[in-house]
């Protein structure tokens, strides 16, 4: 069966490979048929490794199945499975995929920061394939009524961006920049504005992006290639009480950082390479917050697919074919899609 998988000397790109198998069940674990899987940003820090080698056995060599915005149905149960899942369920394959389960960061609701996580689509093979292996304890239900190729986008930029609003304390009536209107971006819009009850401030560089910000709730638009972002929201709003930063520039970060009013919180959710500048005088004296926002719980999940199918978000979505895998990839790398491409494997 098919799968795409992160190249023996990583280069950005993926090799498809036709014959691939799943590992054998485990105690606990669930083998699920892929139904889709969308391609995020982090798929294109594993491709490159830009994230190292997890790869104990082998340091050499890194051949894992990248994807982890994936739903499925499960198939085949091992045992200790049934416990958490039936057959037939509908799940997700996150990239939390699962963890210890007895750590303090376990215990106090912070499982996505445990010392021993692993991730799919990195530390193990993840969802851009036919079959995929999932722990049962940790593979969250799809709800009824929550389109699958719409739910693929919330296992992981939704779940993302819900949990990063969490992070910043978004309250109603408040302003929130969403910095990067893409994929995370615009899921980012409709669950501040639809969930939380909050104002948009949409930023990004390219036009059709912010028209669809627009469309999902944005109510002002700022493009950072030709106007003053920081200039612009501390003259319209007085400064944002939270700035969402999903895009993979640092220069995002140093405008949100200008565009916070006092007391206002940044939440880190990109991941380029590089520092940004923090200004002791400033961050002292406006009593400025940082925080970094790592996906999401189980319960985050569950609650942010409830959201989704309760209609208060829908992701923008494109169907696309597993073959093009690479075009796509390219397409992203140079800023060319809106919303997310999502791999159609039940067409295989």
């Amino acid at each position: 069966m098919k799968a795409a998988v992160v190249r023996e000397t990583p280069d950005g790109f993926v090799d498809l490979i036709d014959d691939w198998q799943p590992r054998a069940l485990g105690f606990g674990e669930a083998l699920v048929d892929v139904e889709y899987s969308g391609l995020c940003h982090t798929d294109l820090h594993v491709a490159n490794g830009d994230f190292g080698n997890p790869n104990e056995i082998n340091p050499r060599e890194f051949r894992r199945v990248i994807g982890h915005e994936g739903v499925g149905i499960v198939t085949k149960l091992g045992e200790g499975a049934s416990d958490y899942l039936k057959l037939g369920d509908r799940v997700s394959i996150a990239w939390f995929y699962d963890a210890c389960g007895n750590c303090e960061y376990c215990n106090t609701g912070n499982e996505t920061f445990c010392r021993k996580v692993r991730n799919a689509g990195f530390s193990v093979d993840g969802a851009m394939a036919q079959q995929v292996v999932v722990n049962a304890k940790y593979a969250v239900k799809v709800p009824e009524g929550l389109d699958p190729m719409e739910a693929s986008s919330i296992t992981c930029a939704g779940v993302t961006m819900y949990k990063s609003l969490k992070v910043g304390e978004t309250k109603p009536g408040q302003w929130v920049s969403v910095v990067g209107a893409g994929g995370l971006g615009n899921l980012a819009i409709q669950y501040a504005h639809n969930v939380f009850g909050a104002h948009v401030v949409a930023v990004d560089g390219n036009p059709d992006k912010l028209e669809a910000a627009r469309q999902m709730g944005a109510e002002l638009l700022i493009n950072r290639k030709t106007e003053d972002v920081p200039a612009i929201i501390q003259e319209k709003v007085g400064g944002v009480h939270n700035a969402q930063v999903t895009a993979v520039n640092t220069q995002a970060f140093d405008q949100s950082i200008a565009s916070l009013r006092p007391m206002g919180k940044l939440v880190a959710v990109a991941l380029p390479k590089g520092d940004m500048q923090l200004n002791v005088v400033k961050t002292v004296l406006d009593g400025i917050e940082v925080k970094g926002s790592l996906v999401g719980t189980r319960e985050d999940l569950k609650e942010a697919f409830q959201f989704g199918a309760e209609g208060k978000v829908k992701p923008i979505v494109t169907r696309a074919d597993i073959r093009d895998i690479n075009d796509v990839i390219d397409a992203m790398h140079n800023n060319k899609i809106t919303g997310r491409m999502v791999f159609d494997f039940k067409s295989l």
